[in-house]
């Protein structure tokens, strides 16, 4: 058993941001991406380039790449070996857009209010 807890963000809403990205990709890439959750459920926080990256604050990017296409789900670690996945996004430019970075942010401040009470 994996000692580590891959948990899809929910909004309070009911929307669940990276499951709407996940089947927003094409076949192969989600294929890929589902595969790169698998690695990172059994890895947690030794999870390293090429598969994962710490970009700041605690926030991470999970890193799909199919020829061209490259794809990204950002995380962040709970206590208990949780890791929260909280949005995706198609990358297309060399930095990572800080919108979705901040989106992550808020993303985790609601979870670790509603969820962990903090």
């Amino acid at each position: 058993m994996s000692k580590f807890e891959v948990i899809f963000y929910e909004k309070e809403n009911g929307d669940v941001p990276v499951e709407d990205f996940l089947k927003s990709l094409d076949r192969k890439m989600r294929v890929k991406i589902s595969g790169i959750i698998g690695v990172l459920q059994e890895y947690g926080t030794y999870l390293r380039e090429p598969y994962s990256k710490h970009l700041e604050d605690g926030i991470f990017e999970l890193r799909g790449k199919l020829g061209n296409n490259i794809s990204r789900v950002l995380y962040f670690f709970c206590h208990e070996g949780k890791i929260i996945l909280t949005n995706g996004f198609v990358k297309k430019t060399q930095k990572t857009p800080k919108a979705e970075i901040e989106r992550a942010k808020a993303y985790r401040k609601d979870y670790l209010e509603r969820m962990c009470g903090k």
